[in-house]
């Protein structure tokens, strides 16, 4: 498989060994400011910034390319770029994390939620953790785990905490913190007056985030459509 390579970090870098291990080619490798020309790739892998994410896909879309885009912080524009696919007939999958630890995690998250739903006197809040380089915060990963409790219960909202507390006016509370080069750890929290559930999620590395796009990426390959890792992992 052609693999076009859409931002050249840490992740870009990691991406493309496990791709080569795996016996694909990178036929293509864009930063920002760079060339555009995806070289008649088999699918573009997006891990750019913010600012040049929505641009990128956009131009996959254009260019007939299938995109998996792990790159947070500009969904904003997502209903946009979802639109654009369609008009275009492409393909997509994003995901605000590859990893299939977190992808199941996800749905535990979302399963524990709806258990929550019933009992009163648990209220829920987030812990995530990540590196000092990371631009956004919350992360993406603590997003989704966020929306996937407001899906099954009367929460409407999430807010930045910068301490430790319930929820409270059906918003939950998400302590984002930033220490050294900590991969990602979110944890999620129920707690009562008389006890509390924890469920959390630790990555060792990054290696299993750039996994997780590549196998997104071989799966999505010659498919036409909006996706998303359940797709992948069959959830």
């Amino acid at each position: 498989m052609k693999i076009a390579l859409l931002g050249y970090g840490k992740m870009g870098k990691m991406i493309e060994a496990i791709a080569v291990k795996r016996g694909h080619e990178i036929v293509s490798i864009i930063n920002k400011g760079d060339n555009t020309d995806l070289n008649n790739a088999d699918v573009a892998i997006d891990f750019s910034i913010p600012e040049s994410a929505f641009e990128n896909i956009t131009h996959c879309f254009e260019q007939g390319v299938p995109v998996i885009c792990g790159t947070t912080g500009w969904l904003d524009r997502y209903e946009e770029a979802i639109a654009i696919c369609k008009e275009k007939q492409g393909a997509f999958i994003y995901a605000s994390n590859f990893s299939l630890g977190v992808n199941i995690f996800f749905e535990l998250n979302r399963h524990l939620a709806k258990i929550m739903a019933r009992l009163d006197d648990y209220e829920v809040s987030m812990e995530e953790i990540h590196h000092t380089h990371k631009l956004d915060a919350p992360s993406g990963t603590a997003i989704t785990l966020a929306e996937g409790i407001m899906e099954h219960t009367e929460h409407k909202t999430w807010h930045l905490s910068n301490e430790s507390e319930n929820a409270k006016d059906m918003s939950i509370p998400v302590m984002a913190k930033r220490k050294g080069e900590v991969p990602g750890t979110h944890h999620v929290s129920w707690n009562s007056p008389v006890d509390r559930i924890d469920i959390s999620h630790t990555a060792h590395n990054r290696e299993g985030f750039a996994l997780g796009a590549v196998m997104a990426a071989e799966w999505l390959k010659d498919k036409t459509g909006v996706f998303t890792m359940k797709d992948v992992l069959s959830l």
